[in-house]
């Protein structure tokens, strides 16, 4: 009987917490050992949900790095901008490394924690957990054994939702570059990742279009207040905080987003935290720079094209993929795959859904995915279990920075 596999984490938050629910569920395959977290709240529930010794219970993740390793490896889920330097500093203490996407805000980082990991001969899973579905898998087996024929071009829209924009790029941790980093890397470094990984060759060109648009000061209403509580327009604007929130309360639904905004889940509770914290704001009146909507052209290997849509100005669903292939066309919502057979004429639907434990069930179950498929490479010191390695990882990574060059400069980028 093996042991379980020991692991610790850096940053007790909302990522940290998911993937360390792993060894609630499979107490025999994983055990959480050791924490670093600075807000006391998320650290003392770890520390009490796990059991956690005092001695391996830190406020900063260096002191963590300071002690001589006493764990097989470690899940790094700190703010996008704290990814480079606990990565390098634990790959070194030969800490088998499961590292939440993006890798890092800049491609400098990126190619350091990739030599780090390389040199150190480490294990180095990137949480593109949407490669670690069911969905996925069935959909990448398809295509491989030449289903539709050859693959010629792939449309993928990432629809955000008109009120996770609101919670998380507006009002919340990622809505701004220099606190985080820019959106296609925040939101959809696993889209470009994806197709990468759907058409198995590399990306040769990209151009990107894109902007903050709606969410500006401009478009405030004239009778709008600075703060969803005291605003008089409130009962009109779709991205009411006072509605959102409240509701989601009044139906029980007390995880993610309304554990990000407060720790004390009441009714009065959530309404100070709106009053007096940045999940109230008017949207209108943020500090929000990153874009509310984006599209990206690609070219790769062999001349197969792909386009990626990500919008804000959507209802909230699961991403939407079509494939368009020389023997047949493939549709695919994260669960279902609708396939229209071009010599038949018919078309039929495999639905791939899963049950899964539902603190790991999102993302389609890659949340699952990944960190069963890590746990199993560190116990095994297996890495070909790994989908998401530092090689792939860090080429896609170039493909979102430079497609958000593109944007920028206004110039199709030759990688």
């Amino acid at each position: 009987m093996m042991k379980p596999v020991e692991l610790i984490i850096a940053g007790a938050g909302d990522r940290g917490s998911v993937y360390a629910s792993y060894a609630k569920t499979h107490p025999k395959r994983a055990k959480i050992v050791g924490v670093a977290e600075p807000r006391d709240f998320y650290r003392e529930r770890m520390v009490k949900e796990y059991s956690i010794p005092e001695e391996n219970v830190f406020t900063d993740w260096k002191d963590m790095a300071k002690q001589k390793k006493f764990a097989d490896a470690i899940i790094i889920a700190t703010q996008d901008h704290m990814h480079r330097d606990p990565a390098i500093a634990f790959a070194k203490k030969k800490y088998h490394i499961l590292l939440e996407k993006p890798m890092a805000p800049d491609e400098k980082s990126c190619r350091a924690i990739t030599k780090a990991v390389q040199s150190n001969k480490v294990i180095f899973a990137l949480g593109h957990v949407l490669r670690y579905t069911r969905y996925t898998q069935q959909l990448k087996t398809f295509l491989d054994s030449g289903l539709i024929g050859e693959i010629i071009s792939i449309q993928r829209l990432e629809p955000v939702g008109y009120w996770h924009q609101a919670h998380s790029f507006v009002r919340g941790n990622w809505r701004n570059e220099k606190e985080s980093s820019f959106m296609l890397l925040a939101k959809s470094c696993h889209d470009l990742d994806w197709i990468r990984y759907i058409l198995g060759r590399r990306c040769t060109t990209v151009s990107s279009f894109g902007s903050l648009t709606h969410f500006v000061s401009e478009n405030k209403p004239e009778t709008a207040g600075s703060n969803c509580m005291e605003c008089d327009y409130e009962p009109k604007c779709p991205y009411s905080a006072k509605r959102f929130y409240l509701q989601l309360f009044k139906r029980g639904r007390i995880g993610w987003p309304l554990s990000t905004i407060t720790s004390e889940m009441t009714k009065g509770g959530i309404i100070r935290e709106l009053r007096n914290g940045p999940y109230g704001r008017c949207v209108y009146e943020c500090d929000n720079d990153v874009v509310d909507h984006q599209v990206v052209n690609m070219e790769f290997e062999g001349g197969q094209t792909a386009s990626f849509t990500m919008t804000a100005f959507t209802r909230a669903r699961q991403r939407e993929t079509r494939i368009f292939g020389t023997r047949g066309e493939i549709y695919g919502n994260g669960t279902k795959i609708q396939i229209h057979h071009f010599l038949s004429g018919k078309t039929e639907i495999i639905d791939t859904s899963e049950d899964v434990s539902a603190s790991l069930a999102d993302h389609g179950g890659g949340d699952y995915g990944l960190i069963d498929s890590f746990v199993s490479a560190v116990a095994h010191e297996d890495p070909s279990l790994i989908l998401s390695g530092p090689e792939e990882s860090l080429e896609t990574h170039l493909m979102t920075f430079a497609a958000e060059r593109s944007r920028r400069e206004g110039k199709v980028v030759k990688l």
